[in-house]
């Protein structure tokens, strides 16, 4: 088995790093200085990875969102769950994730996106690309239920998955500020337990 090459493992290091001080300090608050000191790279061997902090900062936005998508995709592949199952499995570990965690950090793309979305093309480009690809398996999840029955299909996987993707990301703020996990219980439960589902599946709601 051929090993990592070095410089690649400093790589990895380096994102590693930048993904926990980004997700705690937000990308202003992050000095490279800590972060190298946090490795143990020279701040001038920096440059040898990386052009600028906004280059770095479009790396760590991808290599977040990777443990994501594969962890997804790690339900997506299991043929004992339905699309509508493998969907709620994943959620429901990312909620006991967070609830371990004290609430903290919440989701680095949704922190960057109110923070630099607007002001460093770059990572607003490498921040498009991150949802993309995760909305792009969320609804390859919800076809799935579409197929299986589960879900309805008088509206597109895709603008199902934008949907589920941006009421995530609001109960994660609202998770923030309650200091609890309901908010997200709520989503999936409302979403994927409810809208999502047939007209004649859903559950009955009274005034």
């Amino acid at each position: 088995m051929a090993k990592t090459p070095p410089r690649e493992l400093t790589r990895a290091k380096l994102l590693d790093q930048g993904v926990a001080f980004l997700t705690e300090y937000g990308y202003h608050g992050s000095g490279l200085q800590d972060i190298l000191a946090s490795v143990q790279v020279p701040k001038g061997s920096f440059y040898y990875y990386f052009a600028s902090k906004e280059e770095f900062g479009a790396a760590v936005i991808g290599h977040y969102i990777e443990p994501f998508i594969l962890l997804l995709d790690g339900y997506l592949q299991r043929p004992e769950l339905s699309g509508a199952e493998a969907l709620d499995g994943y959620f429901q570990e990312l909620i006991a994730e967070l609830e371990r965690r004290q609430f903290k950090g919440g989701c680095l793309i949704g922190n960057l996106s109110g923070e630099i979305g607007d002001t460093s093309e770059l990572c607003r480009q490498a921040l498009k690309t991150a949802l993309g690809r995760y909305r792009d398996k969320l609804a390859e999840g919800i076809a799935r239920g579409q197929a299986q029955g589960r879900f309805r299909t008088d509206l597109p996987a895709a603008a199902m998955a934008d949907f589920l993707a941006d009421a995530w990301q609001g109960a994660l703020l609202r998770m923030k500020i309650e200091q609890s996990v309901q908010p997200l219980r709520d989503c999936c439960r409302h979403l994927l337990q409810g809208y999502f589902r047939p007209a004649e599946d859903r559950p009955t709601t009274h005034p």
